[in-house]
């Protein structure tokens, strides 16, 4: 996926989004944001107001009341605006997913084998379960039309335009890699794929709604917020509205003083409910699906991502997440009698044809450890005995020397055969290799054992302190893996995590996923295979990888384009940022009340109550100036706030309770002081400019 990054207001998305403010001034539009409805419906009241008072017959002068009015109106405009910026990034950044989307033809083949009759037919006619036919250097077939599996043949894919990443990948039938993507490009070879969608249900459509903010449903928390937030306006209503009729017969009880004004009454009205929340609620969803995708993260829903601010257990595969999942020569543990040397040179001999990771590791440990270098394979006039599933070993034939290395078994077997045995230290030593969570492999030369290379499959640097912030969060961390429980536990042990699965099977991820879920506790996994969909489907968040199959990338509601399993960590971050911004301006919204009081309830009934003088701690120089003042406030914080609820509250690992403390020191009692700051700042800037 080419990724075009957006600055906070980016002229390119300023634009458009004031446009789209103003478009959703539609009531059925407001209709949706209940608390905002009612700063809508207060506009047009006072808006109706003020034309009333063009006439000379207002309860107020004109000027006051067109004051208010405008100031009510920006309330509604900023709040749509916060949205309308959200749902622009997002809608940008589905508008270069749609760059990858082209018209393509396709060799849809009569048969489901390579070399059958095909025709060529549009891309955008596959149905799923169609068969087609992908070659390299064909102008018309080298793009995969749609998405699917490959039944026959094996690829090099450019996947760069999903991804990002250039470096091309391997597609193949059968086993976890087999899933190919609509709009990836095939270098070699060819392969024959059968679709797997229907006509804009592909993954690049899928994408593109998915980052679509106006199609964003909205979350059970934010749901359950904006219930509480309707609850707070109606309370709010209520006390503004029976505040007119006390006015009233106090006046008319004393025959002094004069009563409260409706345009008064909206303003407190409007002040007093949580229009700063309700404004940036939705706009902090969105920012939290579009932060999903800056990591390459595609969410299927607000849902699953709010999930994964919820999640305190999480299920991590120990090959590529938790270890770098190339074993790796660590050491050179010599038999009785042999030397170290001896060991290290026979095992550098033995594996200088060996092209995979544990044989290319096993020569450089020789030459970091005995400077064995520059040996000419051609020049020994060696035979190199390759590994095999049969013996399980592997080696050299060199000058009437026959030196193995394979498992402890194979090599037992081999030495037996000529005549050897393998010693007890040697046994001994490949049980203490395998207790520390590490492979043993044996070395002979002819009948006579030499010793043990330990492999090690490496812990990740740095992912024992990530656990451990985890582990402040509240968040348990479980280790999958395939190894018996003594390997398990070794490096379980090594990579700080808090428990582990060991001899996984489908069916014991699914048990253990379920038996968390009845503990009541939110699990998260990561998974790239056909055996992963079942837990992927039952967990509460699922990341499938991009590279994996289209039974894991449908079970799950995220997909990493990255393939990245180590992503999941970031992913449970991203979720738990957008809950604490959401509770931020949630604390800070509902604190900025107390200013807001003391600034208008003395203004609003200083005229029917003097003594109310008394609460103008603000020192405010007139009742219109207060009010007017607490109104423009009450605007300008949503703009002030719209910065941290696009881009979140700073992270950091804490637990819940350390969260709380921290919002009601930072964000309550910053709620609190700020809006007398504020509001009093106004109130000087109207006085000084004679506005009020």
């Amino acid at each position: 996926m080419t990724k075009k990054t957006f600055t906070l207001y980016d002229p390119a998305l300023l634009l458009p989004a004031m446009g789209a403010a103003l478009r959703k001034l539609h009531p059925a539009v407001q209709w949706r944001n209940p608390v905002m409805f009612v700063v809508y419906v207060g506009s047009l009241f006072t808006t109706l107001l003020w034309l009333q008072a063009l006439t000379g017959e207002g309860e107020a002068p004109a000027g006051f009341i067109l004051a208010v009015t405008l100031w009510l109106w920006f309330t509604v405009l900023f709040a749509n605006f916060a949205e309308a910026l959200a749902e622009g990034r997002s809608k940008a950044q589905a508008a270069s997913l749609r760059g990858i989307k082209q018209e393509t033809w396709a060799r849809k083949l009569q048969e489901p084998r390579y070399g059958a009759d095909w025709q060529s037919v549009r891309g955008s006619e596959l149905r799923k379960g169609d068969v087609v036919l992908v070659e390299a250097g064909d102008p018309a077939g080298a793009l995969i039309p749609a998405d699917g599996e490959v039944i026959e043949g094996v690829a090099s894919v450019d996947e760069s335009a999903i991804t990002g990443e250039s470096a091309p990948v391997i597609r193949e039938s059968g086993g976890d890699f087999s899933a190919v993507t609509g709009g990836t490009r095939v270098l070699s070879d060819w392969l024959v794929v059968r679709v797997t969608v229907n006509p804009g249900e592909t993954f690049v459509d899928r994408m593109i709604a998915m980052v679509e903010g106006a199609r964003r449903q909205k979350t059970p928390n934010e749901i359950a917020l904006t219930i509480l937030l309707v609850a707070l306006t109606i309370v709010f209503l209520g006390v503004t509205v029976t505040l007119l009729p006390f006015s009233l017969f106090a006046v008319d009880a004393t025959g002094a003083g004069s009563p409260v004004g409706i345009t008064v009454l909206v303003a407190l009205l409007v002040c007093l409910i949580p229009t700063t929340i309700a404004g940036l609620l939705s706009a902090i969803g969105v920012a939290g699906m579009s932060r999903m995708l800056q990591a390459n993260v595609i969410a299927t829903s607000g849902r699953a991502v709010e999930a994964a601010g919820d999640v305190d257990v999480l299920l991590m595969d120990k090959t590529g997440t938790i270890t770098l999942g190339n074993r790796q020569a660590a050491a050179f543990l010599p038999a009785e009698g042999v030397r170290e040397a001896e060991l290290a040179d026979a095992a550098q001999l033995a594996s200088l044809a060996d092209e995979t990771p544990e044989g290319r590791s096993i020569v450089v440990l020789a030459k970091q450890q005995y400077n064995l270098r520059e040996r000419n394979i051609h020049a020994l006039d060696a035979h190199f005995i390759h590994f095999s599933a049969q013996t399980r070993m592997s080696g050299v034939d060199l000058g009437g020397r026959q030196i193995r290395k394979g498992s402890a078994e194979a090599i037992r077997m081999h030495v037996e055969s000529l005549g050897g045995s393998l010693p007890r230290s040697v046994a001994i030593q490949v049980g203490e290799v395998s207790r520390r969570g590490s492979t043993p492999l044996v070395v002979a030369e002819d009948k006579r054992v030499l010793g043990v290379i330990e492999l090690k499959d490496i812990v990740k640097g740095g992912i024992k302190e990530r656990f451990a912030e985890l582990r402040r969060m509240g968040i348990k961390t479980v280790m999958v893996t395939g190894d018996n429980r003594i390997t398990a536990a070794a490096i379980a042990a090594e990579a700080g995590v808090d428990d582990f699965l060991a001899e996984a099977t489908p069916e014991a991820k699914l048990a253990l996923i379920r038996q968390y879920q009845a503990e009541g506790r939110l699990v998260a996994m990561t998974g790239d295979g056909t055996n992963d969909a079942p837990a992927l489907a039952q967990a509460d968040v699922a990341v499938a990888m991009n590279s994996g199959t289209q039974a894991a990338k449908e079970a799950g509601n995220m997909v990493d384009l990255d393939s990245n399993p180590t992503k999941l960590i970031e992913v449970v971050e991203t979720g738990k940022q957008m809950l604490m911004t959401r509770g931020s301006l949630t604390t800070f919204s509902i604190a900025n009340d107390i200013a807001k009081y003391f600034a208008i309830i003395p203004a609003a009934f200083v005229g029917t109550y003097p003594q109310l003088a008394a609460l103008n701690v603000m020192g405010l120089s007139s009742p219109a100036s207060a009010i007017l003042s607490a109104v423009i406030f009450n605007a300008l914080i949503i703009v002030f706030l719209i910065p941290l609820a696009l881009k979140g509250v700073p992270y950091r690992p804490l637990g819940a309770a350390v969260l709380l403390r921290r919002n009601l020191a930072l964000y309550g009692l910053g709620g609190i002081l700020v809006p007398f700051l504020g509001i009093k700042l106004i109130d000087l800037l109207l006085t000084a400019s004679g506005l009020a």
